[in-house]
């Protein structure tokens, strides 16, 4: 349970640096998880190192960073995401989600779904480039979002971060298996290792697909809320507000995550709750 908020400057590296410290002579901390983003992670993995509070050296965060590839990677070629957790050292696979896109030319990303279809030998052959780069970088505990794309010669990864996938991809693992990836990470600093069953369903989440400029009105997102197969959804524009267009990170923040017995299923029910979203929105400039 969280006990206080404690506001800091990402972009002063000392005073975060600082903040850590003092808050951790302060609640006699045993540990300190980053759960953020690229910004912040250096500054904190060098504090948490130099106070003796996390097993990852901060040059494992930089050797993640670096084993993505170099080379260009095809922007029609599939993606999936692998998520991981690392405990002791040992690494587990709780899942891959597939992305869903837009398709040619642009290819933006519009959802992602969980489990990824993919046999069974192709599971193991993304999981072993995936643990393999984890192991190489010295990554001792923790979670970690790896982007693999999937090429006809074989799984390239793209990019390795030490933490949670985004996009609510633990929320369409949970739903799928039965299995909180969150509450994983935070059983994992006591040194319990998870144990991920199989998919009992899919999982999908479909990000709304609008067009960018003012919301003026809209409706239907009290019908999306109360449909049996939605499991979550959130439309955080009111009237007035910018809405951001596809391909733009923040029209992430609208989504509808809803299940089904096949990816078939669920991709049908996120395009109903779609068309069930109406909004009028103002063309940028008009």
């Amino acid at each position: 349970m969280s006990e206080e908020l404690l506001l800091a400057d990402f972009t002063d590296e000392s005073g975060l640096r600082e903040l850590i410290a003092r808050t951790a002579r302060t609640h006699d901390l045993d540990v300190v998880l980053h759960c953020g983003h690229d910004g912040s992670v250096l500054p904190v993995a060098r504090e948490a190192w130099r106070l003796g509070l996390t097993p990852n050296a901060p040059e494992v965060h930089e050797r993640l960073r670096e084993g993505g590839t170099d080379d260009p990677v095809p922007a029609g070629a599939p993606r999936v995401s692998v998520e991981t957790l690392t405990v002791d050292g040992i690494h587990h696979v709780l899942g891959m989600t597939a992305q869903r896109t837009t398709g040619a030319p642009d290819f933006h990303v519009t959802g992602h779904l969980h489990p990824a279809p993919l046999d069974e030998a192709a599971q193991k052959v993304i999981a072993g480039e995936v643990t393999d780069l984890l192991s190489a970088s010295g990554y001792r505990s923790g979670p970690a979002h790896t982007q693999v794309a999937l090429l006809p010669l074989g799984p390239r990864i793209v990019s390795c971060r030490a933490h949670l996938g985004d996009d609510r991809i633990p929320l369409l693992i949970d739903i799928a298996r039965g299995f909180d990836p969150e509450a994983a990470v935070f059983a994992g600093l006591l040194g319990t290792r998870p144990v991920v069953g199989p998919a009992s369903r899919y999982a999908e989440i479909g990000f709304f697909r609008l067009p960018e400029g003012r919301l003026e009105t809209y409706t239907g997102t009290e019908e999306i809320a109360v449909t049996p197969w939605v499991r979550g959804a959130r439309f955080p524009y009111r009237p007035g507000d910018r809405v951001a267009p596809i391909g733009e990170r923040a029209s992430r923040r609208a989504y509808v995550v809803v299940e089904g017995d096949t990816p078939e299923l669920t991709r049908a029910r996120v395009a109903d709750a779609r068309r069930d979203l109406v909004a009028d929105i103002r063309p940028s400039g008009d």
